[in-house]
């Protein structure tokens, strides 16, 4: 069993910034890719930013130059730097990793966290 638990989400105004971290646990060999996801009200759940094994990165036009993803593999963990954020940026944010387990290759979600961007 894999679990995946975000952190990182809050309010925030206008122009600032936050940072999102997702630790992977349990019976893990190795990770593959990894992302962030992100689901507003009323829509579809969206990827922000992705990243490989290797550390190659790919972003939408929404949010690329203001959004940045890295991982630690030592720590299982990938992050989300998110700066001058915009109130349409308010979403909840799930983290997404391709796992593979002993002798099995499974996709997991975290529980998501909230990031709400206001004045």
């Amino acid at each position: 069993q894999v679990q995946l638990v975000e952190s990182g989400g809050g309010l925030v105004q206008p122009g600032g910034s936050l940072r999102l971290s997702c630790t992977a646990s349990g019976s893990i060999f190795s990770i593959n890719a990894m992302g962030w996801y992100r689901q507003a009200p009323g829509k579809e759940r969206e990827l922000v930013a992705g990243i490989t094994n290797p550390g190659r990165t790919n972003y939408p036009d929404s949010v690329k130059g203001r959004f940045t993803i890295s991982r630690d593999n030592a720590k299982n963990t990938v992050y989300l730097q998110m700066n001058s954020l915009k109130p349409e940026d308010t979403a909840v944010y799930y983290c997404n990793a391709d796992v593979l387990t002993t002798g099995r290759r499974g996709y997991y979600w975290g529980q998501g966290t909230q990031v709400t961007v206001s004045s």
